[in-house]
């Protein structure tokens, strides 16, 4: 028997409920090319197109789609006012939050202006407030600003951070004390950290940190193309949010502020909580042998869905105590 992995976490047509493997195959599920017409005509007149939820009446629907589109126009005038350089951060807080977002702006480096390096990085809490802002001074030389898209100047540049004192800082913060091989998601002191394509802002901040304490809205099961690849963070922001991004120069800080709020719409779905909710835990592994088929063969589908657990790590269970 094939295993599927579906599970309570999956996105879940509210009409049918049809478990899909990301919102992009509930979207085509429900408003694509080819719909499931029932679902679509229902989902016309009460479902809210961001969060794919259907609602009980369509003024149910006018209501909570008004709360689940997010607005740009704080991060927009951020970004045309500039940000100030925040090059301290408190470590102190007693409100130090546990969850933030973190991106880079990268310019070029080499002789064919093909190298990433950071020039300016933003690091912002839950509620949007900058924790941690600066340029970057690479230790390559810079063949490229990218000014049309990084609005980076060399003037920017001249006085920044040297990169080794931005990795040293990124890096004290992100942990918080704990040495890198004691991390532990469920436990400890060091932060979630999220982001849209952690892998490269890490690389050019030379920076290593557990990947169990990673949220990353490009390599999210639900969150991927039905295909598996990565979704921009552009048309996340616009199916999911409701707003645009990157229109004209990029600001590190609109996208901290977008995957923030992608991962907090994950985070505080309500799913049903398991002991243990993934396929890879040892809990879940090996409870049905060969000789056993004939008893799956014979279960309903919902006992068979009650059996069943993801084999990704939903961020809903980050709310779990």
């Amino acid at each position: 028997m094939r295993t599927s992995y579906h599970s309570v976490h999956e996105p879940t047509c509210g009409i049918c409920n049809k478990h899909c493997r990301s919102f992009d195959s509930l979207r085509e599920h429900l408003i694509g090319p080819l719909p499931k017409q029932e679902c679509k005509n229902i989902f016309s007149i009460c479902g809210c197109r961001f969060c794919l939820t259907n609602l009980e009446s369509p003024n149910a629907r006018r209501i909570h789609q008004e709360r689940c589109q997010f607005s740009n126009g704080l991060t927009t005038r951020m970004a045309v006012l500039g940000l100030r350089d925040n090059p301290t951060i408190d470590y102190t807080s007693s409100r130090s939050p546990r969850v933030v977002a973190l991106s880079c702006k990268m310019v070029g480096g080499g002789s064919d202006e093909s190298l990433d390096l950071c020039a300016r990085v933003c690091i912002t809490d839950e509620s949007e407030n900058v924790i941690f802002h600066t340029y970057v001074k690479p230790t390559l030389p810079i063949t490229n600003y990218r000014y049309e898209t990084t609005g980076i100047r060399p003037e920017n540049i001249r006085d920044a951070m040297p990169l080794k004192q931005a990795q040293r800082k990124i890096k004290e913060f992100l942990c918080y004390g704990e040495p890198m091989w004691k991390i532990r998601p469920r436990s400890g002191k060091a932060r979630i950290l999220v982001g849209h394509g952690l892998d490269s802002h890490l690389d050019c901040l030379q920076i290593e940190y557990s990947s169990s304490m990673i949220r990353d809205t490009a390599e999210y099961p639900p969150l991927m193309k039905t295909s598996k690849l990565s979704n921009s963070l552009k048309y996340l922001t616009q199916a999911y949010l409701g707003y645009d991004i990157h229109v004209g120069m990029q600001d590190p800080y609109e996208d901290c502020v977008a995957t923030m709020r992608l991962y907090k719409r994950i985070r505080y779905q309500k799913h049903k909580t398991d002991a243990y909710p993934l396929a890879s835990d040892t809990h879940n592994t090996n409870n049905y042998a060969s000789w056993r088929q004939s008893e799956l063969e014979n279960m309903s589908e919902d006992e068979l869905l009650n059996l069943s657990r993801s084999d990704y790590y939903c961020w809903c269970l980050d709310s779990v105590p």
